[in-house]
């Protein structure tokens, strides 16, 4: 037995946006509530870390909760995992949601000098663990991956903070709906949203209530040419990652998918690019007029995300008022 997805509450924004400095955004993200926006999520790639962002906007729009969408399992310890999570939660009373996952292998090894093993008992230790820390009792255990020995938090936050997965397959979906308080979905369709929602929801059981968070990349251009070429590039960057190709095949895009796969494989990453199918990059990148973007982005909450939260892509225009415009295109007002 499955939950029955409802319309949304929620509507989260992916932040800091890019175009413009992190100190002048703050008049931007005051602005989000008044266009319905509930959320803001953070990402962590190469740019901002995960928290300093969320931190500013815990003061700049108090109403906004926040979320991290992801911070991976590897490329902290656990204990400053659990202390940064823990310090905005504080500053966020009951409006902080910490979104781990395991990440991927440039990010981890190429670029942190970690290395990228057992993803999955790596995201279920991390998780358990966090679980106990934020007790505040003393935590001394050998997780599979790592040991931990006589770590207490010290600011334990009055409001334990939810702690979601990102999941793409079945394997990581049920850890999610088992141990975590809900998951995180990242590079896929409104249409593929119930084939991994039923995976959850089955072993979450009836009625969980749990969190459906999906990051919806969004290019809001009129601009067809422009707005594909970008989507080629970002699948293919992504889509070529093994987690990622391995879930796309689940999905059933496997044979639409194999020249991209073929190619990269070959080094040709032009051409691995070039063979990405328009339906494919139509289906996993929202973009054309405002209203377009908005139905397409409520289409994701139609089948059963509870969050969705845009992510903005660059269109032709730039500038600060651009910027603006794109905001407004991907809100739900």
């Amino acid at each position: 037995m499955t939950s029955t997805p409802t319309a949304p509450t929620r509507w989260g924004l992916t932040f800091p946006l890019d175009g413009i400095p992190l100190a002048a955004q703050r008049a931007l993200v005051e602005s989000l509530p008044d266009l319905g926006f509930t959320d803001l999520w953070s990402m962590e790639t190469a740019g901002a870390d995960a928290f300093t962002p969320l931190a500013l906007a815990s003061v700049w729009a108090p109403q906004l909760r926040l979320g991290t969408a992801i911070v991976p399992v590897y490329t902290r310890g656990p204990a400053l995992l659990a202390m940064q999570a823990a310090a905005l939660a504080e500053a966020a009373p009951g409006r902080f949601q910490l979104g781990i996952g395991s990440s991927s292998p440039v990010i981890v090894k190429d670029w942190n000098a970690v290395p990228f093993e057992e993803p999955f008992r790596r995201s279920r230790d991390v998780l358990r663990f966090l679980r106990a820390a934020f007790t505040g009792e003393q935590v001394t255990e050998e997780f599979s991956t790592f040991s931990v020995r006589r770590f207490r938090l010290d600011r334990v936050p009055a409001h334990t903070p939810p702690v979601l997965l990102a999941a793409l397959r079945p394997g990581m979906l049920k850890l999610a709906a088992r141990e975590a308080d809900g998951t995180i979905l990242n590079w896929l369709s409104p249409e593929d949203v119930p084939t991994a929602r039923a995976v959850f929801d089955a072993e979450a059981g009836p009625d969980h209530g749990k969190e459906v968070v999906a990051r919806i990349f969004v290019c809001p251009t009129e601009d067809v040419d422009y707005a594909r070429a970008l989507g080629r590039r970002l699948i293919a960057a992504y889509l070529t990652v093994p987690a990622y190709a391995e879930f796309h095949r689940w999905l059933g895009r496997g044979e639409a998918l194999e020249p991209l796969w073929k190619n990269w494989a070959a080094g040709d990453r032009k051409t691995a690019a070039a063979s990405i199918p328009d339906e494919v990059v139509d289906a996993l990148l929202v973009h054309g007029a405002p209203e377009h973007c908005r139905e397409r982005i409520a289409a994701y909450a139609e089948n059963g995300v509870t969050v969705p939260v845009p992510a903005l892509l660059p269109t032709p225009d730039q500038g600060a008022r651009a910027l603006a415009a794109a905001v407004k295109a991907v809100s739900p007002s």
